[in-house]
């Protein structure tokens, strides 16, 4: 028994069009507008669409409708296209109807195409991020109350919690702190949007970011010249100083960090500046460690990381003593 058309003759064309939600309705790629266009039927079965206006807007009459499978494939009989716009969830119910009347062997099929009208950019997904942050300040009881300061302890714990999954090389684990510490962001600026003074959005500390970077790297955007780390830092400093107005080195260093990152974080500043600071003569364990903290900066290590390292090793000493983990 041979395979027929519904309708006999020529099978004809069935199109599924996909749309990103994260790139504004209407732009859509030329091949797309071309199959709009050019098709015998556009169908939508979501009259909400937000392509729909679009389509109108450009002379692209579109039925809404859901049609099976069996409905699809009489509409397109005779060798007529039609274009499906597919909805957010991608027509499952659709194009597995499809598939199960290409298994049956019954039914000469029409040539079924996959085109992607829009796509993602690289970042798009930060869009989800925030719109699902809107709706949870809106409607979640405990983040709806919060506030810069009372978030402030959790954005420390996630920058530890971020420390400690790239010092433990975990993959997984990174992904997901760098997750948690991207919430802290979006969070904070979703807060930022109702202050009745100052208000600023994700948008505003984003584009902050971006012009600063742009400053920053005159030998990427500009025409100034850096060939190795060293230049790249100096030039940075010395654009930070002259923005920030600052007259000393330590402007800007802040003072409650973790003594070991702070002694070292002096140190960096003074070495870049080409200073000659020696360190204070007076005795103590502070000032021992201050020596230690310099000295480690100067040999290009992290006093805080070498001091994590040696105390997980330390603790580790300590679980087999206790017997425990064997």
């Amino acid at each position: 028994m041979n395979a027929t058309s519904p309708e006999g003759g020529a099978p004809g064309r069935v199109v599924l069009l996909t749309t990103s939600h994260r790139v504004a309705p209407g732009l859509l790629s030329w091949p797309a507008w071309q199959a709009l266009r050019e098709a015998d039927r556009v169908l939508c079965a979501d009259g909400a669409h937000p392509q729909l206006p679009y389509l109108r807007e450009a002379g692209i009459e579109v039925a809404e409708t859901s049609p099976t499978a069996e409905e699809l494939l009489s509409a397109c009989a005779g060798g007529r296209t039609v274009v499906v716009v597919a909805t957010g969830e991608g027509e499952p119910a659709l194009t597995d109807g499809l598939a199960r009347l290409a298994g049956s062997g019954r039914v000469s099929m029409p040539d079924l195409e996959l085109l992607p009208a829009s796509y993602d950019l690289p970042g798009a997904r930060l869009l989800d991020l925030v719109q699902v942050m809107d709706r949870i300040r809106a409607e979640c009881p405990w983040s709806s109350q919060q506030t810069h300061k009372g978030l402030a302890k959790y954005g420390i714990e996630e920058a530890y919690e971020l420390v400690e999954a790239i010092e433990d090389g975990d993959r997984d684990e990174l992904r997901e702190e760098l997750g948690d510490v991207l919430l802290q962001v979006v969070f904070h600026a979703r807060i930022a949007e109702e202050d009745e003074e100052a208000p600023f959005s994700v948008d505003d500390v984003a584009g902050t970011i971006v012009t600063k970077l742009i400053h920053r790297h005159p030998h990427v955007f500009g025409d100034a010249t850096a060939t190795t780390p060293e230049e790249v830092k100096e030039h940075w400093m010395r654009t930070k100083a002259v923005e920030k107005g600052r007259e000393s080195v330590t402007d800007g260093i802040p003072l409650h960090q973790p003594g070991l990152a702070l002694a070292a974080k002096l140190a960096s500043r003074v070495r870049s500046a080409h200073l000659d600071v020696p360190l204070p003569a007076s005795e103590g364990l502070g000032y021992d460690l201050l020596a230690l903290a310099a000295r480690a900066e100067a040999e290009g290590v992290d006093p805080e990381a070498a001091l994590r390292a040696a105390a997980r090793t330390y603790r580790e000493a300590i679980r087999a003593a206790e017997g425990v983990g064997e």
